[in-house]
């Protein structure tokens, strides 16, 4: 039996108008992912998604060890925060798979996202949960045993509703945060998912990394859940994840990674011959990835150094080494 169960809350004036600059913001942002560098700026922004998702819950790998991770290298840090990473590899590789408006596939992505970090990995919890402060119990989720129809109900609304795919994100967001559908994993599971409906309003939603805006306002993402919860009313979440949205896509847009103005080049090959000293055997693609900028810039950055004396390769360019002129 259907349920006719719909979430609490209202759409702002602010809302609407930040949908409206959305809509205008999205097939700009589409016409970037385009251009010449578009599959590099993809890899960068799903490692940033990575980290920042990863990042709020605690996991402390920089990016560029996570890229390591994703290049299959010997990777020095705490097994589970490795195991974290990896689980979230296997799972952003799974979301062109995953359909947004399944329980099921919730729980399949659960499953790829918390292997071997909990016991029951894929599966609702059983137990009662809440959000902590210290010592000082912020949240606490509703019982264990209401969950599997609470959810059913949630996953029900977002089916049905005619509402905006960007306020039914948000509502979904903060409604299953409030829900803590599982016993660990629901801050990345539920970023993940708001990203994944998105993705059906716009396959650029895919590689958005709203994940790494909300690490850099965390304090604001929390006082945004708290703020609802209070009010009984998801809109100060609305707001606040809609205004992020909108960042993102302004800010990921930009000019194309090869294009750079003098001082820009220059800090790039100052940055580039700390990478080469840091790792002599490091390759051209690994410094095009870890300084976000394209393949082509970064062969010129070192054609350029090379030219000035400042940079040499000795051997093949599978198994030689870059050597740096000392200072």
């Amino acid at each position: 039996m259907k349920s006719n169960y719909k979430p609490p809350f209202s759409i702002s004036p602010k809302s609407i108008n930040l949908i409206a600059d959305i809509s205008a913001q999205i097939e700009r942002y589409a016409i970037r992912m385009e251009q010449e560098d578009g599959l590099l700026l993809r890899k960068i922004n799903r490692i940033k998604t990575i980290h920042g998702s990863l990042a709020i819950e605690g996991n402390t790998l920089s990016e560029s060890l996570i890229t390591d991770i994703i290049e299959g290298k010997p990777v020095v840090a705490p097994l589970r925060e490795i195991q974290e990473v990896k689980n979230a590899i296997k799972t952003y590789d799974a979301f062109s798979s995953l359909n947004p408006f399944r329980v099921d596939d919730l729980l399949k992505a659960h499953g790829l996202m918390m292997e071997a970090l909990v016991d029951d990995a894929g599966h609702f919890r059983r137990s009662g949960v809440g959000v902590f402060s210290g010592s000082k119990a912020v949240h606490v989720a509703p019982p264990a045993a209401n969950v599997p129809h609470l959810m059913n109900d949630l996953f029900d609304w977002l089916k049905k509703s005619e509402d905006h795919l960007l306020i039914k994100s948000c509502v979904f967001h903060y409604e299953f945060e409030f829900i803590h559908p599982f016993i660990d994993g629901n801050g990345r599971l539920g970023r993940l998912w708001q990203s994944l409906i998105l993705s059906k309003l716009h396959p650029i939603f895919a590689h958005l990394p709203v994940e790494n805006i909300v690490f850099q306002n965390q304090q604001q993402y929390y006082d945004a859940i708290s703020q609802s919860t209070k009010a009984t009313d998801c809109c100060p979440f609305i707001e606040f994840m809609l205004e992020e949205i909108l960042t993102t896509l302004k800010k990921r847009q930009g000019k194309p990674l090869k294009a750079e103005s003098n001082d820009t080049a220059n800090d790039t090959a100052n940055d580039t011959v700390k990478l080469i000293k840091a790792n002599q055997r490091i390759t051209i693609d690994e410094l095009a990835l870890k300084l976000n900028k394209s393949r082509r810039t970064i062969t010129r950055i070192i054609k350029k150094l090379q030219e000035d004396g400042l940079v040499s390769r000795m051997g093949s360019d599978k198994t030689g080494q870059w050597q740096v002129k000392d200072e």
